[in-house]
């Protein structure tokens, strides 16, 4: 599977969606998508002495954590990547520039390292694009499949549909392959350097959120 990106901060706001601009290419083998959901739960007391079952009470405020796990290989790419304006020169420049694999992990544990005040730095946004079909309004795509990011939006307007009693919604269901895909932050990376091994084996694992500041 090779339609894994990585999006630099800064730049996922500034380029739209373009995948090829401020952008890592991963070569990933294996994505494992986790949702856990956080509902207290409270065992009523004397319920079994009643009914002869007990019961359970849950409260469910809407808490959950979602994480992607990503496995793979590094490739030595060409990057084009946004380079801010410098006391010698008054224009942001793109330049195209073939990295090691090397250095483009070392790139990854860089970002890992930073914080969200160093937008040039710091990677908040993971693309994965998947074949899908059907649309946000359910109807068959004229182009099946379609790859689309990845997200947790279900299809249809806000209050209709899949999303009835939602009254606002956070995202929505994509429709093209430059749609906005997953906000977060890097929470682990590992990359290993093997002898006379040209590209680079790494794991990582992604949690969806909110960044701030």
């Amino acid at each position: 599977m090779s339609y894994v990106y990585l999006k630099f901060g800064q730049y996922a706001e500034q380029e739209t969606n373009d995948l090829t601009i401020n952008t890592i290419p991963l070569n990933v083998t294996s994505v494992g998508v986790s949702v856990s959901k956080t509902i207290p739960a409270f065992p009523i007391p004397f319920s079994g002495v009643v009914t002869g079952e007990s019961v359970t009470a849950a409260l469910d405020l809407g808490m959950a954590t979602k994480q992607i796990d990503l496995s793979g290989f590094i490739s030595e790419t060409t990057i084009s990547k946004t380079r801010t304006a410098t006391s010698t020169s008054t224009e942001d420049d793109e330049t195209a520039l073939t990295f090691t694999a090397h250095e483009i992990a070392q790139m990854i544990a860089s970002s890992v390292d930073s914080t969200g005040l160093q937008n040039n730095q710091s990677i908040n946004e993971l693309v994965i694009l998947y074949p899908s079909n059907i649309s946000n309004d359910y109807a068959a795509r004229a182009t099946q499949p379609t790859l689309v990011p990845f997200n947790f939006a279900s299809r249809g307007e806000a209050g209709f549909g899949d999303n009835e009693g939602v009254s606002y919604k956070g995202s929505t269901f994509p429709d093209a392959s430059t749609a906005t895909g997953l906000s977060g932050f890097i929470r682990s990376f590992s990359f290993n350097m093997e002898a006379e091994s040209v590209d680079l084996s790494f794991s990582m694992q992604f949690e969806v959120a909110i960044v701030g500041p």
